[in-house]
């Protein structure tokens, strides 16, 4: 069947929360998304944005107004596209990023690396697994990490990886074992191809896992980091989880919540053990560092 593209324009406060839903909301989600402003030389608040999201397959029409409930934005408008991979199309473009240390790229920008001294380089190329550094939540989440990159944990968690670039990335970092979990078996596969990618598969074991249901995962903690950018939700009813989970002084670095969750959020593990260390603030998709006490 072919492609299928759907586009919607708007606000980029209301894009990006659409952009978080056809990626973890939705099932299946978007193969890629891209959201991009229509004047660059104007601050973002002051410009149209325009969000397009390719598939595979054409979404089913309920399920796509359910994952974009509360974002006030309709169907989009849509067209088939021809039969080439959109997927790798639409990312290939993306660029570099920078994150603190940590500098994203795929294959088709590795002649453009800056190549700084301390720079650890992540090699994240175009496929369907969320996470290639160019969302606010991964980015942010790789800037806080690089802040306090000091005092490598032993035991590390990266919960609902993705494309296991958090997890590539601690173990870069600290060169420490992580164990990567993702509900979505087309996911781990992906990430498993990534770590290798990055020389990291000696140390990155992706498994698939819904949540904190798996043995393997009981017999690794408690831990002394865990990643878990996910969405609001899951992150609030997994606070109890957490707390078993994670040893005593232990960090957790939350993501996937947008600001306006973010009170019920820190109400839940703060009532779980949890005091929060620090916060990287973002209009829209705050990050959350924790320490249990």
């Amino acid at each position: 069947m072919p492609a299928c593209k759907i586009v919607w324009t708007g606000t980029k406060f209301i894009l990006e929360a659409a952009e978080m839903a056809l990626s973890e909301v939705l099932w299946p989600p978007a193969g890629a998304i891209s959201l991009t402003k229509d004047d660059d030389t104007k601050p973002d608040e002051q410009t149209g944005w325009r969000l397009e999201a390719y598939f595979e397959e054409r979404p089913d029409a309920a399920a796509l107004a359910a994952a974009l409930d509360g974002t006030g934005l309709g169907a989009g408008e849509s067209e088939e596209l021809p039969d080439i991979d959109w997927v790798a199309h639409s990312l290939a473009g993306l660029g570099v990023v920078r994150c603190g240390r940590f500098v994203l790229y795929g294959v088709h920008d590795a002649d453009k690396l800056p190549n700084e001294a301390g720079d650890i380089p992540i090699r994240i190329d175009a496929n369907q697994a969320f996470g290639t550094g160019h969302h606010p939540t991964t980015a942010g989440c790789l800037t806080l990490l690089d802040r306090f990159a000091g005092n490598p944990p032993e035991r590390i968690l990266d919960l609902g990886t993705g494309s296991a670039v958090l997890a590539v990335a601690a173990a870069k970092l600290w060169d420490r074992a992580v164990l990567a979990t993702d509900i979505d078996a087309k996911s781990v596969e992906i990430a498993r191809e990534n770590a290798a990618l990055n020389g990291a598969d000696g140390l990155v074991d992706v498994i698939v896992a819904d949540g904190f249901e798996d043995e393997r995962i009981n017999q690794a903690s408690p831990f002394d980091f865990i990643f878990a950018n996910i969405l609001a939700g899951p992150l609030t009813e997994f606070a109890p989880a957490m707390a078993e989970h994670t040893a005593k002084a232990g960090r957790i670095m939350l993501a996937g919540l947008m600001a306006e969750q973010e009170g019920g959020v820190t109400a839940a593990y703060e009532a779980a053990g949890f005091r929060r260390l620090n916060r990287l603030d973002h209009a829209t998709w705050p990050v959350l560092l924790f320490v249990r006490v």
